[in-house]
């Protein structure tokens, strides 16, 4: 299922910088791969200090966790995808980093991560039913109790010499 999707992502990339190479330049096409990655360079360090902040404030109950794992999340998309090369995956990757669009996105992150989320913990449901501890079969039997004698009791006391010196 990876190599599809690697040769998809490779075919639309390819394709996307000779359809902009041939509109704007190659010379213009290179400046603009630079110029989105020092962009997205610059958005990554500043949106993981807002991201950290939204964290505080969310463990202090000032914003809504949902809120604020929502948009870590997509600012690790957004990372990854401004380091992986190409005018599609920076322009993807700035979107989920510039703040008005993640905004927007939020919601779909939201229920993107709901459905992921609510599969994993039918399936895990599924396989605690499933996978539970086996028993034995039931033996009727009784039980008594014995105290033991003084004499009979035997207990380890410890080591019967002392330990020796190492050389």
């Amino acid at each position: 299922m990876v190599a599809p999707l690697f040769v998809v992502y490779v075919l639309v990339e390819v394709a996307t910088l000779i359809w902009v190479a041939s509109t704007i330049g190659p010379l213009w096409t290179v400046l603009l791969l630079i110029a989105g990655s020092a962009v997205g360079m610059v958005l990554v360090r500043s949106q993981w200090r807002a991201v950290m902040d939204g964290f505080r404030r969310a463990t202090r109950g000032e914003v809504s966790p949902t809120g604020a794992v929502a948009d870590g999340a997509m600012v690790a998309t957004g990372s990854v995808l401004m380091f992986v090369p190409g005018l599609v995956t920076s322009v993807l990757g700035l979107l989920m980093l510039l703040p008005p669009t993640r905004w927007a996105l939020r919601p779909l992150a939201v229920l993107l991560a709901g459905r992921r989320a609510a599969v994993t913990l039918a399936g895990a449901e599924f396989a605690s039913r499933t996978a539970g501890p086996r028993r034995g079969p039931v033996i009727d039997g009784e039980v008594v109790d014995v105290e033991p004698d003084a004499e009979s009791d035997v207990r380890w006391d410890g080591p019967t010499q002392e330990p020796r010196a190492l050389p």
